[in-house]
């Protein structure tokens, strides 16, 4: 049997779809990333920045603009900019962005298309104003301490962040210089600079060596000086230490002038014995001549040539 179409299954069909459709006339939902600004009858009467489930007159009467409150990122496309000493350059950005005042946004640039179409034109301002107050070595340098980089991208992000917030709303979390490139004639130039600071570097730290290599050299011969000087001193006193004693033991000798002979022959004999060598010389060829005791003989008669003058001095 077919249904009625009044039974009380289809009437609660109908109801239920009646019910979702009001629902979706005036209820919607803002998620937790996003921001939500509510017009009547297209002036906007509300902004929502916090996520739930909010309701609204039906359409046409009210109407609900969602916004991304995310960070956003516009790739910018290739500018060609020109420096303070006249080089042109081409660079790329890329600006981190989001949402701060939905309201202002809404009624400044409407939606994100716009959004972009209008930050692009703003940091592109900001991007050849301020690059044109600075040299292109303070963007390409083999010295670290004079690049200004960094400097050169707050200097964008700060003065695009203040004009942004204030005409559309927008926040400019960040502009980065994405990509750095030169046209063939400025390349030229910047490796030839290039070339010749390290040139100056190179001849820098050669002037630097050598002068630290003459200091080292005037230090080692400033110092070969003093252990000469030192070791000179030392030899004439040594020497003359030497030249004291030999001059007791020559007194001594001189008194006795058969002593110190023999006293010579006995050293070098014992000296031509250290060698253990068989040579043949003459018995009477000093100082082989001791063997013969002729020292001792002559020693005995001038002692008693000695002890007879005693006596007779005595008599």
């Amino acid at each position: 049997m077919m249904r009625k179409i009044g039974s009380p299954q289809y009437l609660l069909l109908g109801t239920l779809l009646f019910i979702i459709l009001i629902l979706y006339l005036v209820a919607f939902q803002v998620r937790v990333d996003e921001t939500a600004v509510v017009t009547t009858f297209g002036k906007p009467v509300r902004v929502i920045t916090s996520p739930g489930l909010y309701w609204k007159a039906p359409w046409p009467i009210q109407e609900v603009y969602r916004f991304d409150s995310r960070i956003q990122v516009l790739e910018g496309k290739m500018e060609e900019v020109f420096t303070k000493d006249g080089k042109n350059i081409i660079l790329v950005t890329s600006t981190l962005w989001r949402i701060k005042d939905p309201l202002k946004f809404f009624v400044s640039v409407g939606g994100v298309d716009e959004a972009k179409k209008k930050l692009s034109a703003l940091v592109r301002n900001y991007v050849n104003g301020i690059i044109g107050t600075y040299q292109l070595s303070h963007l390409v340098n083999v010295k670290k301490e004079e690049l200004k980089f960094d400097e050169i991208q707050s200097k964008i992000t700060q003065l695009a962040r203040v004009e942004s917030e204030k005409t559309y709303g927008i926040t400019i979390e960040d502009v980065l210089i994405k990509r750095l490139q030169f046209p063939q004639d400025v390349t030229e130039d910047v490796f030839e600079r290039m070339r010749k600071e390290r040139e100056r570097i190179a001849e820098k730290y050669i002037a630097e060596g050598e002068g630290l290599a003459s200091d080292i050299k005037a230090k080692a011969d400033a110092e070969k000086e003093r252990i000469l000087a030192e070791a000179k001193a030392k030899a004439k006193r040594i020497r003359g230490e030497g030249d004291a004693e030999a001059a007791k033991y020559y007194d001594v000798f001189t008194k006795n002038e058969d002593l110190a002979i023999f006293l010579r022959k006995l050293e070098a004999l014992e000296n031509t014995l250290k060698e253990k060598s068989t040579v043949i010389l003459d018995y009477r060829t000093p100082p082989y001549d001791l063997f013969l005791g002729k020292y001792l003989e002559t020693s005995s008669s001038e002692e008693t040539l000695k002890g007879e003058e005693k006596d007779k001095n005595a008599r």
